[in-house]
């Protein structure tokens, strides 16, 4: 594949990114965040880390810097993208292991991001073919990724409310075996249309339980989870990721100002070690607006007290800009972390970015993987 494509950068002047920061229990020696990326690089149907992931996360780590992991699967029916690692078999934890014990032999830190797909999933990656669960049945185009391809998703089915105590279980298991396998600490994904964003916003979420109708009723999955994590690592240790205006996987809500203000002032009871808002640039991998301001945590910031990551759609000087406003504490990268392994050092030193090849973003081999080069300062003073 070819990289010499480059986004030059207008200096270096970053030290709001490179100041040091404590992040619950880790003390970070800056502040650009590896964020979660799923990249779909297991090789069978056991989802189980490989060699291959082992060498991406090393390339990654930094000396202080924190990696959060690609979303992991808590449990068999939580798939949706073939070849997603997971989080709930012994074999899962040894392969993890590996990863961790590279990230630490670098110096670095790295949470596991834990997720169920919920109804963007299909039949095929679901145990003896089930139907795929949901928040409540509700018609959506989205797709998943499966044996044939990138195919339609398959109507879910709702869970009842008893099922859904036994999804916080599964939560719950999976942070345990997150620790067993040596990570710092458990990120909750809560966004991107899959099954927490599900019970949160009013646009999938069609119950009359006690999981839906009011805003209080739709938070309760996520705060029950959150709790259920806290007892396992510590709030200290424990991450809640939100997308306030994400609308992938045909999500919406009718006042999402309300319901997430809501739902990060609940967050503050557990002394999270951060909370990590998506911008609304961003639609799950793809930039939809350009230069906007950080409006979701401007407005989160008013309600939540605690450490909070930004995401979507940063370059190094707008990610500057966001932790010298104090609008946030840290700057989560995706897509210039998949085409830069040393893209700490890169904007550090403001050196030109690596650009990034969609087409590798997910599945296959070390291709758009492990291959993008590592700045060469003999070659560029040449």
């Amino acid at each position: 594949m070819k990289h010499s494509s480059v986004i030059n950068q207008q200096s270096n002047n970053n030290d709001g990114l490179f100041s040091p920061i404590k992040l619950g229990a880790l003390q970070l020696t800056h502040r650009v965040v590896m964020a979660p990326l799923t990249r779909m690089r297991t090789s069978d149907h056991r989802f189980i880390p490989n060699d291959l992931m082992e060498e991406y996360y090393t390339q990654r780590a930094t000396k202080g810097g924190l990696i959060i992991s690609e979303g992991t699967v808590i449990s068999p029916t939580g798939h949706g993208y073939l070849g997603a690692p997971g989080i709930y078999t012994d074999e899962q934890v040894e392969g993890w292991k590996k990863i961790t014990e590279a990230v630490h032999a670098k110096g670095g830190y790295i949470f596991m991001q834990l997720f169920h797909v919920g109804r963007q999933s299909h039949a095929d990656l679901q145990p003896n073919g089930a139907l795929p669960l949901g928040a409540s049945v509700v018609e959506h185009d989205d797709v998943t990724f499966t044996k044939n391809g990138w195919v339609p998703v398959t109507l879910n089915r709702a869970l009842t409310t008893y099922e859904v105590s036994q999804q916080v279980q599964d939560y719950i298991n999976a942070a345990k075996l997150a620790k067993m396998a040596g990570f710092d600490g458990v990120e909750l994904h809560g966004a991107n249309g899959y099954l927490v964003d599900q019970f949160l916003q009013d646009g999938s979420n069609k119950r009359t339980d006690i999981y839906g109708g009011p805003i209080e009723n739709r938070v309760r999955f996520l705060l029950e989870i959150v709790e259920g994590l806290v007892s396992v690592w510590g709030g200290n240790r424990v991450g809640v990721r939100l997308g306030p205006s994400g609308s992938f996987g045909n999500m919406f809500d009718r006042d999402p100002n309300a319901l997430f203000s809501y739902a990060a002032a609940q967050l503050n009871r557990f002394g999270l070690a951060y909370l990590h808002i998506i911008e609304p640039r961003i639609n799950g991998s793809f930039e939809v607006a350009e230069n906007l301001e950080p409006t979701a945590v401007v407005h989160l910031r008013e309600v939540y007290n605690g450490t909070i990551i930004s995401a979507g759609g940063y370059k190094p000087d707008t990610a500057d800009s966001v932790i010298e406003n104090g609008d946030a504490d840290l700057v989560a990268f995706g897509r210039y972390f998949i085409s830069n392994p040393d893209l700490v050092e890169r904007i550090r030193e403001g050196l030109p970015l690596n650009d990034y090849d969609r087409e590798t973003f997910y599945g296959g081999n070390a291709r758009g993987y492990t291959d993008y080069p590592f700045y060469n300062r003999e070659e560029n003073a040449a």
